[in-house]
C-alpha cells in the first residue's frame, strides 16, 4: 500500500472484483465511475477521517456522494464481509493462522451522533460511545468484530464472538471455526463453562486471584490488532448513525489487515 494506503493494487483488485454485484446491462444515465476508483475513494475517507462531501475531486475518485452510494450498494451485497472470509481462507491455506489460541478484548470509541448501539461510556466520563469487541487468532489476525453500545459489558459478547467466527476454508477437511484455547482477562471469567462446552480451553485469570503468569505477553496481540484497525481514523470516532455502515468500515479494515499479512507471507 505504500505511503498512500488507499491505493488499490492489481492483486487486491483481482480479489475484490468477483465479489462485486454486477451493474444492470441497460442502466440509465452516464457510465458509472469505475469500481476501482470508487474503492480508492471509499478507502481515502476512513484513512483520513474525511467527510464524504470533502473528498477532493482532484484525486479522480469521483464525488463523495458517488463513493458513498457505491459503499452503500456494496454493504447491502456483503462485499467486504466476503472479502474478509476469502482472505482468511488464503491465510489459512498458507499456514499463517494460529488456531492454537485466540484472544478477546474490547475497545471504546466516542460517538459524535446519536445512533443505535451507542451508550454512556464507562471510560470517557459517560459520554456517548460504542465498543468494538474483537476476537483474533494467536498471531493477531482479526477473526470477528462486533459493535455495541459503550456500556455493554465485554463478557456478554464473548460467545457471540466465538460463534461468529466464519467457517475458514483453505485446508483439507471441514472449514475451521474454533480455536483450541481462548485467552482473556478477568472480565471474561464467567464464560468458562460455555467455552468448555464448545471444546475451547479457557485461559482466563479468575476474579479475586492473581493473573495467570505470562498471560499478558500472549494477549498483547489483540491490542496490536486494535492498533492496526485504528489506522482507519474513522474507526476511532463513530460518525455513522447506521451501525451497518460503521461496520462495513470495520469489515474493510479487517480485510486489509489480512491482505497485508498475506502479502508479507508471500514476500
Amino acid at each position: 500500500m505504500g505511503t498512500r494506503p488507499w491505493v488499490v493494487d492489481d492483486e487486491l483488485r483481482a480479489l475484490i472484483e468477483p465479489l462485486l454485484p454486477p451493474w444492470p446491462e441497460r442502466s440509465p444515465g452516464p457510465r458509472p465511475m469505475s469500481d476501482r476508483l470508487c474503492l480508492q475513494g471509499i478507502l481515502f475517507v476512513p484513512y483520513n477521517d474525511t467527510a464524504w462531501q470533502l473528498l477532493p475531486l482532484e484525486l479522480g475518485f469521483g464525488s463523495g456522494k458517488t463513493c458513498w452510494r457505491r459503499l452503500d450498494r456494496w454493504q447491502k451485497a456483503g462485499v467486504f464481509d466476503r472479502l474478509h472470509r476469502v482472505l482468511l481462507a488464503k491465510l489459512n491455506a498458507a499456514g499463517e493462522l494460529d488456531w492454537s489460541r485466540a484472544c478477546v478484548d474490547g475497545s471504546h470509541i466516542r460517538a459524535k451522533k446519536g445512533a443505535r448501539h451507542t451508550g454512556p461510556s464507562p471510560v470517557d466520563r459517560r459520554k456517548a460511545g460504542s465498543s468494538h469487541h474483537l476476537i483474533c487468532d494467536g498471531r493477531g489476525t482479526p477473526l470477528k468484530v462486533i459493535t455495541t453500545a459503550a456500556n455493554v459489558n465485554d463478557v456478554t459478547q464473548t460467545l457471540a464472538l466465538v460463534d461468529g467466527i466464519p467457517p475458514v476454508a483453505g485446508r483439507p477437511g471441514r472449514p475451521r471455526r474454533r480455536p483450541k484455547a481462548l485467552l482473556g482477562d478477568k472480565g471474561y471469567d464467567s464464560n468458562r463453562d460455555e467455552l468448555r462446552h464448545r471444546r475451547i480451553l479457557p485461559v482466563i485469570s479468575r476474579k479475586g486471584s492473581p493473573n495467570i503468569k505470562g498471560l499478558g505477553k500472549l494477549r498483547y496481540v489483540v491490542e496490536q490488532t486494535f492498533a492496526l484497525l485504528h489506522h482507519f481514523k474513522r474507526l476511532t470516532v463513530r460518525w455513522k448513525r447506521r451501525t451497518e455502515l460503521h461496520d462495513v468500515f470495520v469489515s474493510l479494515a479487517c480485510g486489509l489487515v489480512c491482505w497485508r499479512r498475506l502479502k508479507k507471507a508471500r514476500s
